[in-house]
């Protein structure tokens, strides 16, 4: 290590260390956006059609994410349900499971976010309108009507960041970062 490297650490450091004597947060700390899923709704009801559910996330995305995806990087966020039977005297009966696959990306020459649904694709001028389109859901059918009492039935759902679907080289740098490990699972008993 070269002295003015050893110089400039030691200096960085310093003046980390008197910013947090001081009461005042780093300035790397100080604009780090926080990662994370919270749920706000999470419903699951049986109709004459079928089983629903309605959900609704609040998503926040780290500055590493936000920046990864101004640079044109590919993000795919998965919303999963299975619909699952209580049996006392066995393990519980898989009925019906249900997947939905976001992909988000940037288009730089366009300054728009598109978000692609399948073979469906539509373009937002934000990522927060793009956000807002994956974050919420109502009448989501999952599964037929189940046979028998619904109250017996529960619904598994899980709302997380697809990471396998990261292109390879970022996915071998990502080691333990958990500002791009975002997941939520819960469990919503079914109710008419």
């Amino acid at each position: 290590m070269r002295r003015r490297d050893l110089l400039t650490r030691s200096a960085s450091a310093v003046m980390a260390a008197l910013a947090l004597t001081a009461g005042v947060p780093s300035l790397s700390w100080a604009n780090e956006t926080r990662a994370g899923l919270s749920l706000q709704t999470l419903q699951a009801h049986v109709d004459d059609d079928g089983a629903y559910l309605d959900y609704d996330i609040e998503v926040g995305l780290s500055d590493d994410l936000k920046n990864a995806l101004q640079r044109g990087v590919s993000v795919v966020f998965v919303a999963e349900a299975r619909l699952l039977e209580q049996r006392w005297y066995w393990t519980d009966r898989l009925r019906a499971q249900a997947t939905r696959r976001w992909r988000v990306t940037y288009q730089p020459l366009t300054r728009q976010w598109r978000l692609s649904i399948g073979a469906f694709t539509r373009n937002y001028a934000s990522l927060e309108e793009t956000l807002d389109v994956l974050r919420r859901s109502t009448r989501w059918r999952i599964g037929d009507r189940p046979s028998g009492d619904a109250d017996q039935h529960y619904v598994d759902f899980g709302f997380r960041l697809d990471t396998k679907e990261l292109p390879r080289p970022l996915q071998i740098g990502m080691g333990n970062q958990d500002t791009w490990d975002l997941e939520l699972e819960r469990q919503v008993q079914l109710r008419n």
